[in-house]
């Protein structure tokens, strides 16, 4: 019989695990043998000393009396906090649990899982410290607030999991408010590697960007920042679909956010569904979940690209999408060509944090995408328009361009 192991939310500390009743008067059982509990039991990072304390010289120098020498110098030169304290190497990972990968609004301390996942991916590929900060608030000003607030802690903000359309105020306000790069991946980093993948794309079928017409399907944080990197690196034409259809000038029911994307999306004008707007189109990109009729997929245009990217279950299956696609990709690690954030996210951090730049300009994640598809170079295939999140030399190729680009941009300080 599988051992019980305690619901972390109800658990009293007892070694056993046992005995820790909830409100219904009864523990909850989780399966102890279940892989993903026994990693995650006890969470799965630490904070580890970068200097010894082995003695009573050591804990002079690391603590009182040395560190007030320190704090006198930072306090009359500001900018020495930089050189003198982990400032310039750390990002908080900031979240209110409210769009938390496929669970949706599931609370502050359930989404704490993610966010040391997100903490550790960073130090991982990036070699950049991460701390999950999980708040207990949804208003937008509150959150901002907060950010604010502990900002002086950290070189960077990474907003993760807030659900739209609140995360696009909150990170436009935070940028505007602080001076260290806000970054909100569930956009940005998604849509760096998206144009990743499909410069490649276009570049194995002989193509430029600019011959191609794109349909979006979802108008979320995803969805509108590929849009908006997609029109920023030259693409032909895109047009983003929501519940509703087409995202387009004509509508009376748009939000703030989506009246702005009918601006500078859907050049053609198009009105509709999904389905009608993917006839003749040269690239699907899936950020919304649902199914997309096989149909629909078949009268996209010869020598189509198929970026069906929601998880666990793609908006088309790849043996649906490889009956009419020149070249398929998803958000799946068991499938080629997987759209994965943890691609761009720690090399765009180690970058900025690198040359302690102010903020992540559009020329910065442009880059970022450049230099992730050069990656693949030579091998380039219709399996491998994306590099492996463990290919070593994706996180040091993003960084060194990011770099480069906040130099050009002059938001480097350093």
């Amino acid at each position: 019989m599988a051992a019980e192991i305690v619901n972390p939310r109800t658990a009293s500390g007892q070694e056993n695990g046992k005995g820790n009743q909830d409100q219904e008067g009864g523990a909850e059982p989780l399966d102890s043998f279940d892989p993903a509990f026994a990693l995650h039991r006890g969470g799965k990072m630490a904070v580890q000393a970068t200097v010894p304390v082995r003695d009573k010289d050591d804990l002079s120098l690391a603590y009182t009396p040395g560190v007030a020498k320190v704090c006198s110098a930072i306090a009359e030169q500001p900018d020495l906090v930089h050189d003198y304290t982990w400032k310039s190497s750390v990002v908080a990972v900031v979240t209110d649990g409210t769009a938390v990968l496929g669970l949706g609004d599931i609370g502050p301390q359930a989404s704490l899982p993610v966010m040391e996942g997100k903490a550790i991916l960073f130090k991982q590929f990036g070699g950049v410290d991460a701390v999950p900060i999980a708040l207990d608030c949804t208003d937008a000003d509150e959150i901002v607030e907060t950010v604010v607030r502990l900002a002086p802690s950290f070189g960077g903000v990474n907003l993760e999991d807030i659900s739209a359309p609140r995360c696009f105020e909150i990170e436009r306000k935070l940028q505007e408010r602080l001076d260290i790069p806000v970054f909100h991946d569930d956009q940005h980093g998604t849509a760096v590697v998206t144009l990743a993948a499909l410069r490649n794309a276009a570049r194995l079928s002989g193509r430029a960007l600019g011959e191609l017409r794109a349909v979006i399907s979802g108008a979320g944080a995803a969805g509108v920042a590929i849009a908006k990197m997609l029109v920023e690196a030259g693409i032909g034409d895109v047009a983003v679909a929501d519940r509703k259809g087409i995202v387009s000038r004509d509508r009376d029911d748009l939000t703030p956010v989506k009246r702005e994307l009918a601006e500078f999306t859907n050049k053609a004008g198009l009105s509709g569904s999904l389905e009608s707007a993917l006839r003749g189109a040269d690239v699907f990109i899936g950020v919304s979940g649902g199914t997309v009729p096989e149909p629909a997929v078949a009268s996209m245009a010869e020598g189509a690209f198929v970026f069906a990217m929601a998880n666990p279950n793609p908006e088309v299956h790849p043996e649906v999408a490889h009956k009419y696609a020149a070249v398929v990709a998803t958000g799946r690690s068991d499938f080629p060509n997987q759209i994965n954030n943890v691609l761009a996210f720690p090399g765009i951090f180690a970058g900025a944090l690198q040359v302690r730049a102010s903020r992540i300009t559009e020329g910065m994640k442009l880059a970022a995408a450049e230099a992730l598809a050069a990656v693949v170079g030579d091998d380039l295939a219709a399996d491998y328009v994306i590099p492996s999140p463990f290919d070593e030399r994706v996180a040091p190729a993003v960084t060194a361009a990011v770099a480069a680009a906040a130099r050009a941009e002059g938001v480097a300080r350093r």
